[in-house]
This record gives structure tokens, sequence and C-alpha cells, in this order.
């Protein structure tokens, strides 16, 4: 328990039909938030941290944050660096002790893609207790400093994620296959679920080998969510809804409390919004009680 690699979790997950839910934080507060959900409702937890806040709060300081929290909790807990675009900054991750590192050159050509993907994949594995996430085709939306315009976007090809897999070595995929970073235009997004049904069993389809990533979970429906996981996601993203609870509960407490001038109870507010978000998703995920 507590310590852990995305993909230990994620192997159980697939095969049990499920997803972990993977949340995005950008301070202490809502880390503490995240895990004291995860805890209550005895779920798998992925915390994940993209560039800016990873490399504004530091990386040894998340480290140490998250491996205080996670040893004395009782669920397995992985700390994921989200969307770097730099190999270097992926190394300085996984020596600084991130157990799950996504190296994101989807933007690159596809054999720069992979020359980026399995040089992070060998140098984490050299370490050990490190898995790796590799995404192919690229997910619109804006993702700290990834941006990707919607004519941009390309989804992945199903023949060359079996390459793409097979030649990085990667522990887990994440294939672009309609979803977004961000919040949706409409209420119902053009979401490839067949694309991501054919890509798991033809990676997954005689045992389950390299588990799969859902990208942009922010706005999609329960039913959507339900349906992806059904196809095979076994980590999901949810990254802008927990920005919005933030500022949203640190807006309205200080417009009910305008005299007051105390930083506790804005954080109090805070935390019970974040934790209200991650629950609702343990919930949707089926990850409840899987710890």
């Amino acid at each position: 328990m507590s310590i852990a690699t995305a993909r230990e979790m994620m192997l159980e997950a697939a095969e049990g039909k499920y997803a972990v839910g993977a949340f995005n934080i950008t301070n202490l507060i809502q880390m503490e938030a995240v895990v004291e959900a995860a805890i209550e409702k005895k779920a798998p937890l992925i915390i994940q941290a993209s560039v800016t806040p990873s490399q504004f709060l530091g990386q040894d300081v998340l480290v140490a944050i998250y491996r205080t929290l996670a040893e004395s909790a009782p669920i397995p807990i992985s700390l994921h660096l989200d969307h770097s675009t730099s190999v270097d900054y992926c190394k300085k991750c996984a020596d600084a002790g991130y157990t799950n590192i996504m190296i994101d050159a989807s933007k690159q050509a596809y054999e720069e893609n992979i020359r980026q993907t399995k040089e992070v994949v060998d140098y984490c594995h050299a370490l050990g207790g490190i898995s790796v996430e590799g995404e192919l085709g690229t997910v619109s939306g804006v993702e700290d400093q990834v941006k990707v315009a919607e004519d941009e976007a390309q989804l992945c090809s199903p023949q060359q994620a079996v390459d793409f897999v097979e030649r990085t070595g990667v522990d887990i995929f994440a294939p672009a296959i309609g979803t977004a970073h961000g919040v949706y235009k409409t209420k119902n997004p053009k979401v490839d679920f067949e694309r991501l049904g054919k890509i798991n069993q033809m990676l997954n389809g005689d045992g389950i080998k390299t588990p799969l990533v859902v990208h942009g979970g922010t706005g999609l429906s329960k039913e959507y969510a339900i349906k992806l996981v059904a196809m095979g996601g076994a980590k999901f993203n949810v990254s802008t809804e927990l920005k919005y609870a933030l500022i949203d509960a640190t807006y309205n407490y200080i417009s009910a409390n305008r005299d007051q001038y105390n930083p506790g109870k804005i954080d109090v507010a805070v935390k019970d919004a974040i934790r209200q978000s991650v629950s609702k998703w343990i919930d949707i995920l089926g990850s409840a009680g899987k710890a």
C-alpha cells in the first residue's frame, strides 16, 4: 500500500473493469483534499502535477509532501508528472522520487516521439520503481504548457499504437480518442469510444499488458466516463474541474465573508470543494472500495 506506481494499480483496475482517478493539484491544500477523499472512499489514487506547478513548488518539495501523506495512508498512491515535453525534466522528477512520469512528445514527428519516449522509459526503468506514460495522437485544448487547437488534434491510429508501445516499452499508454483538455464546448463531445476499444483489444486482448489512460475528464458526462472505462480506460485524468473548485470556493468564501481575514477558513472551504469533486469521480469510475 501507500507508495506505488501508476502501473501497479492500473493493472488491477483494467482487470477489475474500473478506473483509477488521476487528479491534478497545484498546492498542498489540494493534495491533502485529494488524499483525504480517496482514503474516505478506500480508493487507489494517482496525484498529478503538471510541469508549471511542479517547477513552481519544486519537485523535491512535492515529493516530500507526497511521501509524508502516502506513507501513512491505507491506500496505494502514485505521484505522477503530467505532460512534460522535456526529457530532461522527466529525468529530474524521476530522480526526485515521482513514481510515474509522462513524457508527452505527441506533437513531435512519430519517430521522434518514439525516440524521446524510449529514452525516458529506459532511464526510469533503470532507476526502478517508476512507471512511464506515453501519448500518441494529440489531445486538443490546454493542459499547462501544452496547447493544441481543435483542428490540430489527431486521433491515435490503432496500428501505430501497437508499434509505439512495442518500440518504446511504455508501461501505460494514452491514445488520443477525441477527448479534450479544459472545458468542452458541447454537452455531447465527439469521442471515439470504438477507437479506444479497438486499441485496448489490440494491446490487451490476450491479457492486460499496457493499461490505457483517458485524458480530458473534466466536463464529460457520467455516461461518457462509464463507457470509456468499459472500453478499457484504466486511468482517468481530472484537472480543470479541480482548478475551478479551488478558485470558485475561494471567491465564494471571500465574497460572503469580506470582513474576515482568516486564510485557514478559505483553506477549509477549498478542501471541502475538492473532496466533493474527487469523491464524485471516484464513484463514477467505480474505484471506491478497491484499495
